[in-house]
């Protein structure tokens, strides 16, 4: 719900970006976020700020639009809600979201149990994000699909479970942790490999946690007493009887085939993890662990001498 001078200035941005003019309202830095921002920024708060505060980053600061309220909530954490006040006379987010999912939670109203008698059953796992950052307007939308479904299903009477967890992303996690550290000028060498994942798991509580207590403002029916991380040892224990099992079919094999090289991870990675370059010409390119710059584009034509060659240099 949105007040009438908002609601003007979002009609009035969103006319004046097909045009090209720019807004008296918004600057040109946040006009990719002009058409979610009414619903966005009053349902999910702590999403639209990270949002801004990146749009915004290395711009001059300005002035957030939002309903503030002062609201404290005095319901106990897992408690039901206090209802006893006063009901305001507009939709304000904070007084009305508050103390709900803590008293969801605690009465396990999301865990398949709750209607165990049920004959029929629904269960999906959300799609891990990973923890190499916080969530974004994509999760937001994927997460609400899914929940809608989630709970339709329970209100059909089935048993429903909802998964919730976090992706280690392997080398993407790698890769950033990697970039914190050459900002402190030390590298994953100078560290060790014990200390280095030191630093990968304390990336990864920092992060992780974040984005559980993201998953949790957006109110979703996950059942958190399943909550799982793909590093946890029962994880790691499919995944190992997942490779044997394939190896032993013959599905996985070792064989000689062009891989992609990383050369500042030192590791093979992945086609989607690579950005290819077309060099029309020779071409000197910066690379990441090299000092100087390394050409590319050259084909060297050289002979080598046979054996023969050699024994009549002799």
């Amino acid at each position: 719900r949105v007040d009438r001078r908002q609601r003007q200035m979002c009609i009035r941005d969103r006319s004046t970006q097909s045009t090209g003019v720019r807004s008296k309202f918004f600057p040109r830095t946040q006009s990719v976020f002009i058409n979610q921002r009414c619903a966005l920024t009053y349902r999910y708060p702590t999403l639209y700020s990270t949002m801004t505060e990146k749009a915004t980053k290395g711009k001059k600061a300005t002035k957030e639009i939002r309903l503030r309220s002062e609201f404290k909530n005095t319901t106990p954490i897992g408690e039901k809600k206090d209802l006893s006040g006063e009901m305001p006379a507009a939709y304000e987010p904070p007084r009305v979201e508050a103390a709900w999912y803590d008293w969801w939670v605690k009465k396990n109203f999301f865990a398949p149990e709750y209607n165990s008698q049920a004959k029929e059953k629904f269960v999906i796992v959300i799609p891990p994000p990973n923890v190499t950052g916080s969530l974004h307007l994509g999760h937001a939308l994927t997460n609400s699909i899914e929940d809608a479904l989630v709970r339709w299903h329970r209100m059909c009477g089935k048993a429903t479970l909802w998964v919730p967890g976090t992706d280690h992303a392997g080398i993407a996690t790698q890769a950033v942790v990697e970039k914190k550290l050459m900002k402190q000028k030390i590298s994953k060498y100078d560290l060790g490999r014990e200390n280095f994942v030191k630093e990968v798991w304390s990336w990864k509580n920092e992060y992780g946690n974040k984005i559980v207590n993201q998953l949790k403002r957006l109110g979703g029916s996950y059942d958190w007493s399943r909550e799982t991380f793909t590093m946890d040892p029962k994880l790691s224990n499919a995944v190992n009887e997942a490779f044997v099992k394939l190896h032993s079919k013959g599905l996985i094999y070792r064989a000689n085939r062009l891989v992609n090289w990383s050369t500042a991870l030192r590791t093979a990675i992945s086609d989607i993890e690579v950005d290819t370059i077309e060099i029309p010409k020779k071409t000197k390119l910066r690379l990441p662990g090299y000092e100087r710059m390394i050409e590319f584009g050259t084909c060297l034509l050289y002979t080598s001498p046979s054996p023969r060659d050699r024994q009549k240099s002799r």
